[in-house]
């Protein structure tokens, strides 16, 4: 194969690869977030995910209910939203994800208020041969993701 059908493939790969996470980005920043608020409040309103996320509350509602079809929360009308156990299994997987990119960051100099900003735009893109590659530097093999 040629040097310019290699990159081309690759550049093909790394788009949909991008394209894939970004479907899967919002489930990710929502149920990290749920699960952020019931352990920090006892319970995680739509008002305050939109709130934290910087969103209208409608915008919030619409996104919930996308991701209760598609079976990562549950709420019902004036009640709080919940977890489901997919919900709760992509929220922990994020958490470990964003903290391994996070020290690793810090690990190579990033100041950490620049690391923590960096970490949140980087851990939707990454791949796990990249973050196994972290983990290792890291020296965190133990930590399953």
């Amino acid at each position: 194969m040629s040097d310019s059908k290699d990159k081309k493939e690759v550049r093909s790969s790394a788009f949909h690869a991008t394209r894939a996470s970004h479907l899967l980005e919002s489930a990710e920043d929502y149920t990290e977030l749920v699960a952020d608020l019931i352990e920090e409040k006892g319970e995680a309103r739509t008002v305050e995910i939109a709130r934290q996320l910087g969103i209208s509350h409608v915008t919030a509602l619409r996104t919930i209910k996308r991701l209760q079809r598609e079976g990562y929360l549950s709420t019902y009308p004036h009640k709080p939203v919940e977890l489901t156990e997919k919900g709760a299994k992509l929220a922990r997987f994020c958490k470990k994800r964003h903290q391994v990119i996070l020290e690793f960051l810090i690990a190579i100099g990033v100041p950490k208020r620049f690391a923590e900003i960096d970490a949140e735009g980087v851990e939707h893109h990454i791949s796990k041969h990249t973050l196994q590659a972290m983990k290792k530097h890291l020296k965190l093999i133990d930590l399953e993701l």
